[in-house]
């Protein structure tokens, strides 16, 4: 979707809110805000919308709401608050719908309040505000996500040398590598614009960290064990100033070797594993 047909979608959306007495605030997110990020071709349109209380579960259910309805070929919902509908064109949104007592239990980071029927604004503004502190108070706890980190390398290493390729990946590449983005974000001043999502560590990291970004997805083409070993010297180098008593090197050296033993094992034959 290109950028004008981008804006005259969210226009469209905000007309049929305006003109429905149930609706009572309609709230933009993401790309949707046009904050520091423009929607380009690949942007999906996230969105909050608020209700009258007892009118969230039709809203939920049917798609029939939303503009062009007749060109959804899939809709469904895939939390107690939120959906999900896919266009013919291949234009996907991602929304939840609350009463405003519900708004008021979320997390919520970058968005625009684009109708506002009385308490939406107050209500995003005070949710923010806690996400701030919510986010803080994750960047605290350095000592669970560096040992999350350790134990995710160690199991998901063993794991892909038992043969359990799908799990190691995950385990590794996944949650190993979101513990290691969360570190970095608590501990590294970024080096190019800051755009991170403090609900989502993996978001726009690239632009806030354009030489880490680069070093991780090339990491992420080697095999599971090798990643593991090379995302832990990472670790090691990026993350030395980052605990007043140091990095815990006895328990840093004991995985590094279950790593190695891991990366010997399944290294193709003839094929260098160092």
């Amino acid at each position: 979707m290109n950028l004008e047909d981008y804006k005259a979608f969210t226009q469209a959306l905000l007309e049929g809110f305006q003109a429905d007495p149930r609706v009572t605030g309609l709230v933009a997110l993401g790309s949707m805000t046009g904050g520091d990020y423009t929607p380009d071709d690949w942007s999906d349109h996230d969105f909050f919308v608020i209700t009258a209380p007892g009118e969230q579960d039709g809203f939920r259910a049917s798609p029939g709401w939303l503009p062009d309805a007749r060109d959804i070929v899939y809709h469904y919902q895939d939390t107690a608050h939120g959906a999900k509908a896919l266009y013919r064109s291949g234009h996907l949104l991602e929304y939840a719908v609350f009463d405003l007592e519900e708004l008021r239990q979320i997390r919520i980071n970058r968005s625009r309040v684009l109708l506002d029927r009385g308490g939406v604004r107050r209500a995003v503004e005070e949710q923010t505000v806690e996400t701030l502190r919510w986010s803080a108070r994750q960047r605290e706890r350095t000592g669970v996500l560096l040992g999350d980190f350790l134990v995710q390398l160690l199991v998901g290493s063993g794991r892909y040398a038992r043969g359990e390729k799908l799990s190691g990946r995950q385990l590794v590449k996944g949650y190993g590598l979101q513990s290691l983005l969360q570190l970095i974000q608590a501990c590294v001043p970024p080096t190019g614009p800051n755009r991170l999502d403090n609900l989502d560590p993996f978001r726009r990291f690239e632009q806030s960290y354009p030489a880490l970004g680069e070093e991780i997805n090339a990491i992420l083409e080697m095999p599971t064990p090798t990643a593991a070993r090379l995302f832990l010297t990472l670790a090691k180098r990026e993350l030395a100033g980052c605990f007043p008593g140091g990095l815990p090197v006895e328990a840093i050296e004991t995985v590094r070797q279950a790593l190695l033993r891991a990366e010997r094992q399944t290294a193709a034959p003839g094929m260098p594993w160092l």
